[in-house]
Parts: structure tokens; sequence; C-alpha cells
């Protein structure tokens, strides 16, 4: 008896969740993906002696779907995830520190709260009382999705001050847009279960390994353990219906597949779109998937990393915050990439389009003066290497109105199903939403073909392959 044939298309942490599911499901799962690696936005590469991670990512201890795919993995063991929430925060006026205690929630963060001198006494004051607020909003409330987190903050009092020394900490770097421009539903879905849910919800997380070893090697391992075809430089063309109940999945010729012996195209019961919103729209909607134009109205916004590498340890610190500099985040990333000998550090910058266009000459003129007003001793090292890598569509443009146009899984045309952080997860565009789409899109195409392995397609819908 032949199992029902599935090709996932995108290798990111979407389409490896949805593969996983699926084969755990009993699917003939073949998984395309465009780039010579799996990871997606979450992969390395290697530059010289150095490993470099595509983009800073971090998680939380409240992400328990990503949680979940490193346990499966085998990778516990490669992330640290802190015992309890710690960040530095640097100012040029001094340093903070943003530490929970074990008292129970709310309160965790309290004594954080009341020391973080880099606002005044009645400016912390007024934070609490918001995030007290912030605990009682419902994102799902009517309206809620056409708000702004700056305009909800402002009605509470919080001065500019407090927005941009407190609050863009967590809200720029987790929604990757402006914290006043951010959605209100995102921004109350990361401060309500990260900060202010369970005491331990906001402890941090990040790789001591590349996260190509996770994502891509480790992940390698498991799909071919449990049976997944891998096919990688296979860029998909076209996905249409074939008029009896599946699909033709066509490959752009001359990559992957393609470009050995073999079918330039691949037939399928079912098909997972597990890529960007633009490129899901472009495949779904010739499919017929109704709304898919739509999904293009999501938008786009950047990240870009500042590379710096110096002869000579500068800090201590793993990783910090700033504030009243142009850094953002800044990650020690020297042993995680294979530096031998002095210090490598990377900047993280969210919300980047001021920076995405700006030269890599002007990008260190600004940059490493901001380091050496962060870390004094950076200014005695000497940089042995400075690089730019910039993700122009890094995630979807996470503004008021974003809730209403993200899809659920399901689409128009059964047998096609989305994957993505940009559906409707109920989370932020993070790896955790990313999983979790992974994983809802494995369980709605098992719901829509739900005899895996009887190898009989279903009769057509009249309407399989229409737009209606």
């Amino acid at each position: 008896m032949t199992a029902r044939r599935v090709v996932v298309v995108g290798g990111g942490l979407a389409g490896i969740s949805a593969s996983i599911g699926l084969a755990d499901a009993g699917f003939d799962v073949t998984l395309l993906e465009a780039r010579p690696r799996l990871g997606g936005a979450a992969s390395s590469y290697r530059r010289g002696g150095l490993t470099v991670d595509n983009g800073q990512h971090v998680f939380l201890r409240c992400c328990e779907s990503y949680r979940g795919l490193l346990d499966r993995l085998g990778a516990t063991g490669s992330v640290s995830l802190q015992e309890r929430f710690d960040v530095t925060v640097l100012s040029e006026r001094g340093r903070a520190r943003l530490r929970r205690t074990n008292w129970p929630a709310p309160l965790h963060l309290g004594p954080a709260l009341a020391g973080y001198r880099l606002l005044s006494l009645p400016e912390r004051l007024k934070v609490g009382r918001a995030a007290l607020g912030m605990r009682f909003l419902d994102p799902a409330a009517p309206g809620a999705d056409v708000q702004s987190l700056g305009d909800w903050l402002a009605a509470r009092g919080q001065s500019e001050r407090a927005r941009r020394a407190l609050w863009d900490l967590f809200v720029v770097s987790a929604l990757n847009i402006g914290g006043d421009e951010a959605s209100l539903p995102l921004a109350a879905t990361v401060i309500k279960t990260g900060l202010l849910g369970d005491r331990g919800a906001a402890d941090i997380g990040t790789a001591s390994v590349p996260l190509g070893e996770i994502h891509g090697q480790a992940a390698a391992g498991l799909l071919a353990r449990l049976g997944v075809r891998v096919v990688l430089g296979a860029k998909v063309a076209s996905v249409r219906p074939d008029g009896e109940g599946g699909f033709t999945v066509a490959l752009v010729p001359g990559r992957g597949a393609a470009a050995q012996p073999g079918p330039d195209s691949l037939d399928a019961d079912g098909v997972v779109l597990a890529v960007p919103s633009w490129q899901a729209g472009d495949l779904a909607g010739p499919a017929g998937v109704t709304d898919a134009s739509r999904w293009r109205e999501l938008g786009a916004s950047p990240i870009v990393n500042v590379h710096v590498v110096y002869d000579r340890p500068v800090t201590d610190l793993p990783f910090a915050a700033a504030v009243d500099s142009p850094v953002q985040w800044v990650f020690d990333k020297t042993t995680h990439a294979g530096l031998a000998t002095g210090q490598y550090l990377a900047i993280s910058l969210s919300a980047a389009g001021e920076y995405i266009d700006v030269p890599r000459a002007r990008m260190r003129e600004i940059f490493v003066p901001a380091l050496e007003r962060l870390f004094p001793a950076a200014a005695s090292a000497t940089i042995t290497d400075f690089f730019v890598t910039r993700e122009r569509r890094a995630t979807f443009s996470q503004a008021p109105g974003c809730v209403a146009i993200r899809p659920g899984a399901a689409t128009s045309v059964p047998g096609l199903v989305l994957a993505g952080s940009w559906t409707d997860t109920g989370w932020p565009d993070t790896m955790e939403g990313a999983v979790r789409s992974g994983q809802s899109a494995a369980q709605e195409l098992t719901a829509e073909l739900p005899h895996a392995a009887t190898g009989q397609r279903p009769a057509a819908p009249a309407s399989s392959g229409a737009a209606s």
C-alpha cells in the first residue's frame, strides 16, 4: 500500500516542522528548498575562518514549540537558556540591569523596574501601572488590530523617554518594527506571554553552536531518519491542481532535482507552501487560492547585522541591550563562530530601514565609535574584520491591521495548505511562530487527507484549481 505523497515547499523552520509532522502521520514527504542549505532565515554560512549566523536569533523559555523542536532534533544541549531573565542595558550615561526575582508573576520583575535608573522614579511608577494594565488587554478584542502600541502607551502616560528606553528594548527586537508603530495585539502577546507571564517565561535562550548545526545538520539528520526526501537548490516555479484531486509541482529548470537526470516536476496529493508571504502568494494565486494577492499587503521589514572582530576581548557580557545609542542589541559570537583569538561582536538592528542601503564604510563610521562608547576597552583594540549583513525582507511588517490579513493554514483549495511565521499563529514573526505554523499545516493537511497510507486520491472538487 503506497503512502500519500506530500510536497513541502520551503526548508526553513516552518517547512522542517511541517515535514516532521507529516512524516509522523505516515505521508511520503519531499521537502524542496531553493537555497543550498536548510534553516531559512535561521541558518549559517562560512566566511573565511568564521561561521556566521544569518542574523541573531533568540528564544524564550515560553517558546514551547521551538523548544520541543530542539528536543526532537536532539539539540537541547546545543543551546543555552538563562536560569533567570537577566539583561544588562548599556548607555553612555551608565549601565542598568533588568533581572527577575523568584517572586510570583507579575511581581517577579518589580524590583528590576524599581531599580531601572535609566528612567526617573515617576516614569518607573507609570511604567508599572501601564504594565499591569497590559495584563488585562485582550489582543482579540474588537478594534485592537487597528491600534498601535505607541498610541496605547501614550494614552497611559508613557513618555517618549519611557517608550524608547524600556518598552522598545523588547518590542522592537521581537516585532522588527518601531515601537510606536507596532501592532498592539502582537506587542501585547509578547509582553503578556513573556514579560508578564509565568515567572520564568522571559528567560532568554541562545544557540551555543552555529544555527546551521541545529536547523541544518541536525534537522537534515532527523528528516532522513523519518524518510523525508530533502532536495536542496530546488526552486519551485508553480503549483497546479492536476484535475484529479492532486497537484503538479514544477521546478525551475537547471536547479536542484531538475539539474540532475529525472523529472522536472513532482506529483503530489497535497502541498505545503512554507515560504514567505510574497512567494506564497505568487504560487497560491495561480493555483486558485482566493485572496492570495492580499498577502503582499503584509509588507516586509528589514534587519541589519553589523559584525566587528577585535584582536582582543573588549567585554565579558554574553549579550546586552543599549539605549541612547545606534546599537540596539550586541552579542558575543566569539566561541560560537569558531574564533580562536580576539572577540567577535555582532550588533543586531531591527526595524533597520534607515541602514539597509548605507555603505559598509559609513556603517563602520557609525558603529565602531558607538561600540567604543559602550565598551571603552574597544578603543584600544584593533579591528581585524568588519562586515555587514542585510535581510531586506526579514519579517513581515507587524503594524496595525496585519492580524486581519494573516491567513490560517487552510486555503480555499483542498490539499494546499500554508506554513510560515507570517501566517496566523497568534505569535509574532519569530522562530516560535514558524514552528507553530509548520505544526498547524501538518495537522490541517492530515485532516484534509485523512487516509495517509491508502494511496487513493479523493474525487476532485468541482471548483478545484479555480478561484471562487
